[in-house]
């Protein structure tokens, strides 16, 4: 049997644009002082599984909430099982959008929404390509799953509960990358850098922040600092550097207080060096004036061995493997208080075979001796996971992809973390193509609907091959 999967996309776009556009409007960021038993991750996570679990049951298929933090929408049956991993999480909004993140809207072809291409279309193309396997009442030979998670910008607790509850898929893929395929994902590992806020001398930093997540590339910081210059002499000290770096900023002044903001630009935090860290910066500008104590070891490390250090190298953990390639560094978040016990620096590391987190951990603590600094590891540390190009679920995707685009196929391996990781045999499969702009957890997040269509067709193809 011959089917036209273009044809078939086609003739649902209007719909499964409809529905898109339902899922998109909910702000699903997690929000932990939102968290309740009913709600484990917030409302708006919850909303929009429940929401997603709602189409699936309009449209027939057997549908399971797994407490309100996961859940799934089957088809077929079968010994074996595929599994397609999506997530309708999204990471927060930040500044510089030129819409409203979460009233989305076409313009000149592409659909600009925070979740657009991470990872609520893609997961949206995937369920309309299920759809079509199961309007067309095609034979198949294994079951499907649909698995929706609302956690996977954070902390993956969605997918530990649902493997803990529910029958492990055999093998599958998540719609939450790039074609031809990701058959390979760094080890991922998030730290902190700890300090005291112990703070006097001439110069006094009261309050520095910048960032939202780790995995996120801070675009914009601020710092309030207590003045012992003269006002003159420290604004032009900042128009100076601000001239000479790929940022802006301003600065005003109360009395001997200087605030400052400064911009950047926001980018993955598996890809820091696409982004321009709005944190160390700024933490470079402060750190050539006369702090003490803890302030000045937090602007000291910020400056001499977070900035402008995305492979590691200052903190001697940098690795390259031929497959993997090189260990990323993420400063994702900073946050300094006058007077606290728990200021930090949050970094997040992509590291290939290698290296390990002990290893990372023990190098950075001996790097960072002579500061007054304490380095913590944050529990769900992944190790790198690796499919080969042999494996015939890794043959059969890269097989459509070519028949569909025309163009060759070949493994990679990113620094961004996926459910594919979840199985043994696991990868992740598009959305986005090799000429597609990512802007991923950034402002002004879009998809192009073309991308989003082709994409619907590739997996309706390539899901239809897995489970006849």
């Amino acid at each position: 049997m011959t089917i036209d999967w273009k044809k078939e996309v086609e003739a649902r776009k209007e719909d499964l644009l409809k529905d898109l556009f339902d899922l998109l409007r909910i702000p699903s960021v997690r929000e932990d002082d939102q968290a309740t038993d009913d709600a484990p991750v917030g409302p708006g996570p919850k909303d929009a599984l429940l929401k997603f679990l709602e189409i699936g049951e309009r449209d027939g298929f057997t549908t399971k909430n797994v407490g309100n933090i996961a859940g799934h929408i089957e088809y077929g049956d079968g010994d074996e099982m595929l599994g397609i991993f999506g997530h309708v999480d999204v990471v927060p909004v930040g500044p510089g959008w030129e819409t409203d993140p979460f009233e989305p809207v076409i313009k000149d072809g592409r659909l600009y929404a925070r979740g657009s291409s991470d990872d609520k279309g893609p997961t949206m193309a995937a369920y309309y390509a299920l759809k079509i396997i199961k309007e067309l009442n095609l034979p198949v030979s294994k079951k499907t799953r649909l698995i929706i998670g609302t956690d996977e910008e954070s902390d993956w607790q969605c997918m530990d509960h649902y493997l803990a509850v529910e029958e492990t898929p055999d093998f599958g893929f998540s719609p939450d990358a790039e074609f031809p395929i990701i058959n390979g994902e760094k080890g991922n590992v998030t730290m902190q850098l700890l300090f005291d806020g112990g703070n006097s001398g001439d110069y006094q930093l009261l309050h520095f922040k910048s960032g939202l997540r780790a995995n996120m590339v801070p675009e914009l910081a601020e710092a309030t600092v207590k003045l012992a210059g003269e006002q003159a002499a420290f604004e032009q000290a900042y128009t100076d550097f601000l001239a000479k770096q790929p940022v802006t900023g301003e600065v005003t002044f109360e009395g001997d207080v200087a605030k400052l903001t400064l911009t950047g630009k926001a980018a993955h935090g598996a890809m820091p060096a696409k982004g321009t860290n709005a944190g160390t910066y700024l933490a470079t500008f402060l750190n050539q004036f006369a702090f003490v104590g803890s302030a000045k070891d937090y602007l000291a490390v910020a400056a001499r061995y977070v900035h402008d250090n995305t492979d590691g190298a200052k903190l001697d953990v940098a690795i390259a493997d031929d497959i993997m390639g090189e260990l990323t560094m993420n400063a994702g978040v900073f946050s300094f208080e006058d007077g606290a016990s728990d200021n930090f620096i949050t970094l997040n590391f992509r590291f290939p075979k290698g290296i390990d987190v002990p290893v990372i951990h023990q190098r950075i603590v001996e790097k960072l001796a002579d500061y007054t600094v304490r380095v913590s590891v944050e529990n769900g540390a992944k190790v790198p996971h690796y499919v080969s190009p042999e494996d015939p679920l890794v043959k059969t995707l890269l097989s459509v992809y070519e028949e569909h685009t025309g163009l060759k196929g070949y493994e990679q391996v990113i620094g961004g973390g996926t459910f594919g990781r979840l199985l043994e045999r696991g990868v992740a499969y598009g959305a986005m193509f090799p000429d597609s702009i990512d802007t991923m957890h950034q402002a002004n997040e879009f998809m192009a609907v073309d991308d989003l269509i082709n994409a619907a067709i590739i997996y309706a193809d390539a899901i239809y091959r897995l489970i006849k």
